[in-house]
């Protein structure tokens, strides 16, 4: 019997696999689990392409990271930036932002990719990225400045699907 994180490898990979990250008591930390339920709202996808509120739950997430070609990763980015700002990365531009792993007791996203390398799994990664305004204190609400971007990461978000050959349909035409 195998193990249960290779689940992924023997079921059949989605395409591509939308991923929004953060922790929505934390306002505009929140924005990639916000802005995957917004887009979704909005679009059709088609059957190759899934879409999954990842919040904050750690290694649970790497039979998603893992069960797919690509992933696209929505989340924050914590720099010294204009809140709002968007940024786009590809795995290898990214890593040298991301935290390095810690333990077992505190796990971040990149731990999660750095098992997903180990096990062979890990798909082509893409990050959309927005910085945050307000992330240190509890509030169910972003700022305005975050949560007016929508649109602009939707724009961001329709060309990376369209680069894979697809075309989501608009829901409120």
């Amino acid at each position: 019997m195998s193990p249960p994180f290779f689940k992924a490898s023997m079921k059949r990979k989605k395409v591509v696999t939308i991923l929004g990250l953060g922790n929505i008591l934390l306002g505009d930390d929140g924005f990639g689990v916000h802005f995957v339920r917004w887009f979704s709202e909005r679009h059709r996808l088609p059957p190759a392409v899934d879409v999954v509120e990842g919040g904050t739950m750690g290694y649970v997430l790497l039979d998603t990271v893992c069960g797919c070609e690509t992933l696209i990763v929505i989340d924050c980015l914590k720099t010294a930036d204009e809140p709002g700002s968007l940024y786009r990365f590809t795995h290898s531009e990214i890593e040298d932002r991301l935290p390095p792993p810690t333990s077992a007791h505190e796990v971040k996203f990149a731990d999660v990719l750095c098992k997903a390398e180990l096990l062979g799994e890990c798909p082509e990664i893409v990050f959309l990225c927005i910085v945050p305004g307000q992330y240190k204190e509890m509030d169910l609400e972003m700022t305005p400045a975050v949560r007016e971007r929508f649109p602009e990461m939707g724009k961001l978000l329709l060309k990376e699907l369209a680069a894979r050959g697809f075309a989501p349909e608009d829901c409120r035409a």
